[in-house]
């Protein structure tokens, strides 16, 4: 299996031999990166180009790593027993299988994506240390132990919101997916947006690169809201020509698209303020 990318996502031979390395060592690939960037959809891209299937993990402030294991019901189990519901003599009734057991259990070899993984207690990383090192975990209260048939492709996201534990990042493939540079971002639009006007696209990157760069900028847009300010531009049929100028000086045309925060905003209505001071 050599993940080679696909029509709809742009990858650079960096990330693709992070992938293709992660999947000849049978390690999890641990991919950071600014909001944005693509790092879910990767693992999206990786199972329609190897044709496997896909399961996906989202995690949560409150989520435990016993969850992606299997959870037990004991309070319904003993309910149905006091009503006398037949179903609480098999224990089966009550096992919840989570994310890594279906995984573990499936007919084929499958991408299992842990996205966001930083969110989770600083533990959740070591929890899960054991079962994706040796890929299987055992089952109390069915005294059995679940073992994976087809070692699965495992992505693991992060936005760096937290540390992840040494013990954790040793076990790991990683890769940094960095923000796309101009060339690489206009090749993105391209496959988003099909016959748009390359002039439009020109001018609207350069007015986005340029925010980026602004100075005391608290959230930089990314790539995926630059692709919807694209598409209201498109929407908008917005000229070229109402593009131009240093985004320093103005806010940009339907700036509620990059800008989500109030303190940008009101950053880019000072220096507009200022330069139309300095212009007088």
């Amino acid at each position: 299996m050599r993940f080679e990318g696909t029509e709809s996502y742009v990858a650079d031979k960096d990330l693709m031999v992070a992938v293709n390395a992660a999947i000849a060592l049978e390690r999890p690939l641990l991919v950071k990166g600014e909001p944005g960037t693509g790092k879910t959809e990767l693992a999206r891209q990786v199972a329609e180009a190897l044709n496997v299937p896909m399961i996906e993990w989202n995690v949560k402030s409150t989520t435990r790593a016993q969850q992606g294991l299997y959870e037990y019901d004991a309070v319904s189990r003993l309910r149905d027993s006091q009503l006398g519901d037949p179903r609480f003599e098999d224990i089966r009734n009550y096992i919840k299988k989570g994310k890594l057991w279906q995984a573990f259990t499936a007919d084929r070899r499958v991408v299992l994506l842990i996205d966001e993984i930083d969110k989770a207690d600083i533990e959740f990383p070591n929890d899960l240390l054991q079962e994706l090192d040796r890929m299987e975990f055992y089952v109390y209260e069915l005294d059995e132990t679940v073992r994976a048939k087809h070692r699965p492709i495992v992505i693991i996201t992060s936005n760096n919101e937290k540390e992840l534990p040494d013990a954790f990042l040793r076990r790991c493939f990683f890769h940094y997916i960095r923000f796309p540079d101009l060339d690489t971002l206009t090749k993105i639009v391209d496959v988003h947006y099909p016959g748009i006007k390359q002039r439009l696209v020109a001018s609207a990157l350069t007015q986005f690169y340029e925010l980026r760069e602004t100075p005391g900028l608290k959230k930089k847009p990314s790539t995926s809201e630059a692709l919807d300010w694209i598409r209201l531009l498109v929407a908008d049929d917005i000229s070229p020509e109402d593009l131009r100028g240093d985004a320093k000086n103005a806010l940009p045309r339907l700036h509620g698209a990059l800008l989500k925060n109030e303190q940008d905003v009101h950053l880019l209505e000072r220096m507009a303020f200022l330069a139309r001071q300095q212009a007088r």
